[in-house]
């Protein structure tokens, strides 16, 4: 039978080796336009060595890409959004949760735990866009609280990756409490005199740019993210007035004093390790 199992090995192979469509192998770059090798975009951490354009990059691959190996603590993996509301637009509320959940293999749009960055103990949360949106719900106000909350029993610093819509509408006014809820234990934290840093990826908008995001000590912004509350369109169409070039990226709220670094992924690791070392609270 050993010729049966050879053609069984050569089958396997051939599966394998099978070719890939046009869209898994190429990617459009969002800015330059330019067709970019998949491949070469996830070796650059997800960012476009044309343009240097920073795509958005999953939860678990920043976290691989961020903390020392092996150091990171998950918390709260196990908590998942209810329906208060019964909310249903085209689909049911928990219908979008159940399907964003097998998207990204995530209970929620936040994984929140500790880890160690180039040996500095931190604790992180990083939002998920790709879980609707990374908008902020019940869950992700009750994890971000209780992961400052940690932080200040185990007197460390926090760090927050924002990538977010904003409030999560289906959850209607229980979604907004969040914003006061998540910015009031950022109060908690500052009265002990322990570092937060907020760092703004593409896109930050609405109730999270209206809190979390906005609060650090020192906010970091990657190259070219969208940061603002309401979208561009909104705010041209309220003022019946053009924009400034640039308006709501990265690098114009730089300039206006919004955010105080740019700082390109390759760089995130060692600039979040010095910052936490400088700002650490036995010093």
């Amino acid at each position: 039978m050993a010729w049966f199992r050879k053609g069984e090995e050569e089958e396997k192979k051939e599966k394998r080796e099978e070719p890939k469509g046009l869209d898994e192998l190429w990617l459009k770059c969002k800015s330059c336009n330019e067709m970019i090798y998949r491949k070469v975009i996830e070796r650059n951490l997800q960012v476009c060595p044309k343009c240097n354009y920073h795509f958005q990059i999953p939860t678990r691959k920043r976290i691989e890409c961020l903390v020392d190996p092996g150091t990171f603590l998950e918390y709260d993996s196990d908590m998942s959004s209810t329906d208060p509301l019964e909310f249903k637009d085209s689909k049911k509320y928990t219908h979008r949760v159940k399907e964003s959940q097998e998207t990204t293999g995530q209970k929620d749009a936040v994984v929140c735990g500790e880890a160690r960055i180039e040996d500095q103990p931190v604790m992180i949360g990083i939002f998920e866009f790709n879980f609707m949106g990374g908008s902020m719900g019940s869950v992700v106000g009750e994890k971000v609280t209780r992961l400052i909350e940690r932080a200040i029993e185990k007197r460390v610093g926090v760090v927050i990756f924002c990538a977010s819509g904003g409030a999560r509408m289906q959850e209607g006014i229980l979604s907004l409490m969040q914003m006061a809820k998540t910015s009031a234990a950022l109060g908690r934290l500052q009265e002990v005199r322990l570092p937060y840093i907020s760092v703004l990826t593409d896109p930050t908008t609405g109730g999270v740019s209206a809190s979390i995001a906005m609060l650090g000590d020192i906010i970091i912004a990657e190259p070219k993210a969208m940061i603002g509350f309401a979208g561009p369109r909104v705010i041209k169409d309220t003022i019946r007035s053009e924009l400034p070039e640039g308006f709501q990226r990265a690098e114009y709220l730089l300039q206006h004093g919004m955010v105080d670094l740019i700082v390109e992924r390759k760089d995130l690791r060692h600039t979040l390790s010095s910052l936490l070392g400088m700002l650490r609270a036995d010093h």
